[in-house]
C-alpha cells in the first residue's frame, strides 16, 4: 500500500507541475457541498414542498431566512475558491474576498427572479402534460423540473462571474436526470421539458418564451472551428435560437446556429441544420422528399 501512495502522489506532483499549480494548489470549489447548496436553495424557493416537511405555516419566513443564511454563506466560501483558483495566487486577495461577497449578495437579489421564472415552467408542465394531475406533482416529481431549477440557478451564477460553479450545479442535476442544459444557454419562461432523459441544450442557445422540449432532443453544434494552432475556438455562437412557442419532438438534433420560427413543430428524430420560417412543421417525411428531390435515390 505505501508503494502506491508513493506512486500516485509522483504521478500527482508531475501533473500538478505540467499545469504550473505545484506550489500549494488552491482548492476547487467542492461538489459536495455545491449539492447541498443548490438542495438548500430549492428548500427556500419552495419551502412547503421541498423543505422540511413538518413546517409550521406560522415558522415558513423563519425557516426560509435561517436557510439562506447558511445556504447563502456556503455558498460564498465555494466562490472565494473558485475566486482564488482563477488567480493564481498563494492566498485569497482581500479584493477576491470582497468580490465574493458582492456576487453572493447579487444572487442572493436575483432569487425571486429566479423563483418567478420557475412558477411559470412548472405551470407550463402542468398545462402541457394530461398525466399531470397538479403543480405540486409536478414540482416534486418530475426530473425536468429539477433540470431546470439547477439551470436557472447556474445561470445567475454563471451571468455573475462564476463559471465553473455554475457548471458543476447544472451537471449536479445532469448526473440525476440525464438532462444537459449548459448554465450559459438563454432560455425565457415557460420551459416544459417532458420526460427529459438524453436532453441536450448547448452553451450558446437562446430559448424563447412557452418552448416545449421533450426526450432525447439534442441544440448542438454543427462543427467546432480552430485556431491557427489547431485549438478550438472557445465562445462562438454555434448552437440554435428557438424562438416563442415552438414544440420539438422526441429525438430531435437541431443542430448549428440556425433559428427556429415563432410557433413551429419540429417532429420527432428529425436532424435539422438549416433555418426554418415562423409557423413550420418539420417532419421527417418533408426532410426526406428533400434529400430525394430531382430524381436522386432510390
Amino acid at each position: 500500500m505505501d508503494n502506491i501512495v508513493v506512486k500516485l502522489r509522483a504521478l500527482r506532483v508531475a501533473s500538478l507541475e505540467s499545469r504550473q499549480r505545484h506550489n500549494r494548489p488552491p482548492k476547487l470549489p467542492s461538489r459536495r457541498i455545491l449539492m447541498g447548496v443548490a438542495e438548500g436553495l430549492s428548500a427556500a424557493l419552495f419551502p412547503n414542498r421541498l423543505g422540511s416537511s413538518d413546517l409550521a405555516d406560522e415558522g415558513v419566513d423563519h425557516y426560509v431566512g435561517h436557510t439562506l443564511n447558511i445556504t447563502l454563506r456556503e455558498l460564498m466560501v465555494q466562490i472565494q475558491h473558485e475566486l482564488h483558483y482563477n488567480s493564481g495566487s498563494a492566498v485569497l486577495s482581500n479584493e477576491d474576498r470582497e468580490r465574493s461577497v458582492a456576487i453572493t449578495q447579487a444572487f442572493a437579489r436575483r432569487l425571486p427572479d429566479i423563483y418567478t421564472l420557475l412558477e411559470s415552467d412548472i405551470v407550463a408542465a402542468y398545462e402541457g402534460d394530461p398525466a399531470a394531475r397538479n403543480v405540486d406533482e409536478v414540482l416534486v416529481c418530475y426530473p425536468g423540473i429539477m433540470a431546470i431549477t439547477h439551470y436557472r440557478l447556474a445561470h445567475e451564477l454563471h451571468c455573475l462571474g462564476v463559471p465553473l460553479i455554475a457548471r458543476m450545479v447544472s451537471e449536479i442535476a445532469h448526473s440525476i436526470t440525464g438532462i444537459e442544459i449548459h448554465p450559459g444557454a438563454q432560455i425565457a419562461g415557460s420551459f416544459f421539458i417532458d420526460h427529459g432523459t438524453g436532453v441536450v441544450i448547448g452553451e450558446t442557445a437562446i430559448i424563447g418564451q412557452n418552448v416545449r422540449v421533450y426526450q432525447a432532443v439534442t441544440l448542438g453544434a454543427k462543427r467546432f472551428p480552430v485556431d491557427e494552432s489547431g485549438a478550438l475556438v472557445k465562445g462562438n455562437l454555434r448552437h440554435p435560437i428557438v424562438e416563442d412557442d415552438v414544440v420539438i419532438y422526441a429525438g430531435a438534433t437541431i443542430l448549428g446556429r440556425i433559428t427556429i420560427g415563432r410557433g413551429s413543430t419540429i417532429g420527432g428524430n428529425v436532424w435539422l441544420t438549416r433555418s426554418v420560417p415562423p409557423g413550420s412543421n418539420i417532419t421527417q417525411a418533408q426532410m426526406r422528399h428533400e434529400m430525394f428531390e430531382g430524381g436522386a435515390g432510390i
